[in-house]
């Protein structure tokens, strides 16, 4: 057996196509790297920009209404391996006590690398996916059918060897090929990051790129396996080659492709004009509510600035329209002093604002029962779909799984808006528990700025290497199952079939 495996690792390593794969994967991967990593620090350097623009934004606010607390989400350096949905969706949020914030309410800042731009989705697990699989089946099409084309197998079968430690012996020694260089090109890759200055890798996540690199043999075991198939199942190495990039092309290019365009985000417009039309009259009982009250104060028939008079006041009201996010004729005050004639006034304001307080955010919490189900229904469950229906291809299962590793996968990026909402949450009850909206400050800048650092930090963590590895492990299962079914067919084949 051992002897086997040495003749056909030596036959492999000695070939011009294993120092072409070296030399191509090294070449490829290097060069992604670098533009990745400078992409990455761009990122990040636009990230920092951000945090402070918005932080400095939010200190000159003189009064709580006025204010604009905005979370940006940093980018992650695993995306490195696979940018997944890290780029395309947004990564700043805005927390308003208007609505309940969700990933789709996100807008991006920065910019990307203009360079990378024109290969929006090259990463190294797209390297992987498309030419380490394509060399698996270059080092696999003539395993059996090259040996049955020379007579060498009948020659081989002469011995006291098994047809199963044949296969065994050809496998392991193709894989040790297909090892080889990519092992090398994580190395590299680990050497270029940990070099780098910008990127900082926990012990957690040198684990997930280990989940990405045992995903990534497996998903070559996969492909050598069907070269292998082929090569069992035909007599000739032409007809083998021609089968194996036609099962490539299917699997790596065309079937994905064609998912994604087949599978696209429905608009749904019943979903759509269903939720807007309830949040329209939530808003609209929220207002009857409203009205009623000012028809019943100590002081009737006031509009939305109850006539006060400031020094630099400004006054706004606002009704933002989109597909199922409504904001309905809400006012915000920003005096930096009020007139004398104005001061009476102020307490009448101050019980406004303690009922309009608890009336908008209960409100709001309303509208989020209406907007989640149909936000789910507009993106999560087409995107579901769409990767559910991709799994049939070993390309989809391989992203998926190293999406998962990566953390930058949907349910990677929902973590980090379900803790926006948890935070959301914790500001709003600080408004409630410190009573800011009855304030003199929701209005009027009092004596003093505000300490915003008195406002509720947040704070967000991704999700550990067992979340990680929970979630890859379903997609990384059914690779391993796939490997197993395609080993049994091939023996099965090849102890049936004439030498």
């Amino acid at each position: 057996m051992i002897t086997l495996i040495r003749r056909e690792l030596l036959d492999n390593l000695m070939t011009f196509r294993f120092a072409a794969a070296v030399f191509i994967m090294l070449l490829l991967v290097v060069a992604t790297t670098v533009v990745l990593i400078k992409d990455y620090e761009r990122q990040l350097a636009s990230y920092d920009t951000a945090v402070k623009k918005h932080r400095q934004e939010m200190l000159e606010e003189r009064t709580y209404s006025s204010a604009n607390l905005t979370i940006d989400r940093p980018p992650n350096p695993l995306s490195i391996f696979n940018v997944g949905l890290d780029k395309r969706l947004g990564n700043s949020v805005s927390i308003e006590y208007l609505y309940v914030p969700t990933l789709w309410d996100a807008w991006k800042h920065g910019a990307d690398n203009p360079f990378l731009n024109l290969f929006s989705s090259i990463d190294l697990v797209f390297i992987f996916q498309g030419i380490l699989s394509l060399l698996a089946l270059v080092f696999a099409y003539d395993t059996l059918a090259g040996e049955r084309e020379r007579g060498t197998l009948r020659l081989v079968l002469t011995h006291p060897v098994r047809h199963g430690q044949i296969l065994f012996a050809k496998y392991i020694s193709g894989m040790i090929c297909l090892l080889i260089p990519l092992l090398m090109c994580i190395l590299l890759v680990l050497i270029m990051l940990t070099t780098s200055a910008s990127i900082f890798l926990s012990a957690d996540d040198f684990l997930r790129i280990g989940g990405v690199v045992f995903t990534s043999f497996v998903y070559l075991s996969l492909f050598y396996l069907i070269g292998m198939l082929i090569s069992a199942a035909t007599r000739r190495t032409s007809t083998a080659l021609m089968l194996a990039m036609f099962v490539w092309g299917f699997l790596v290019l065309v079937y994905p492709n064609m998912i994604l365009t087949a599978v696209k985000t429905d608009p749904h417009p019943d979903t759509q004009t269903s939720a807007y039309n309830q949040i329209k009259q939530i808003w609209e009982e929220f207002d009857r509510d409203r009205l009623q009250y000012l028809a019943n104060d100590p002081v009737p028939g006031e509009k939305w600035s109850f006539g006060l008079q400031g020094d630099g006041g400004t006054f706004w009201g606002y009704r933002h329209d989109s597909s199922i996010l409504l904001r309905y004729d809400i006012a915000g005050f920003n005096y930096k002093a009020l007139k004398a004639e104005s001061e009476p006034l102020v307490p009448h304001v101050q019980n406004y604002h303690r009922f309009f307080g608890t009336q908008v955010t209960n409100t709001a919490e309303r509208m989020w029962l209406i907007r989640k189900p149909a936000l789910d229904a507009l993106y999560t469950q087409p995107a579901k779909m769409e990767q559910m229906l991709l799994k049939f291809s070993p390309v989809g299962l391989y992203d998926a799984a190293t999406e998962a590793w990566t953390g930058t996968d949907l349910n990677g990026l929902q973590d980090f808006f379900t803790a926006i909402q948890r935070y959301h949450q914790v500001v709003i009850d600080y408004y409630l528990d410190n009573k800011i909206f009855e304030s003199r400050q929701w209005f009027v800048a009092a004596e003093g700025e505000i300490d915003w650092n008195l406002l509720p930090q947040f704070s967000f963590k991704r999700s550990d290497i067992g979340i990680n590895a929970k979630r890859a492990l379903p997609d990384l299962c059914l690779l391993l199952m796939i490997n197993l079914v395609l080993f049994a067919i091939i023996f099965l084949i090849f102890v049936r079939s004439e030498v």
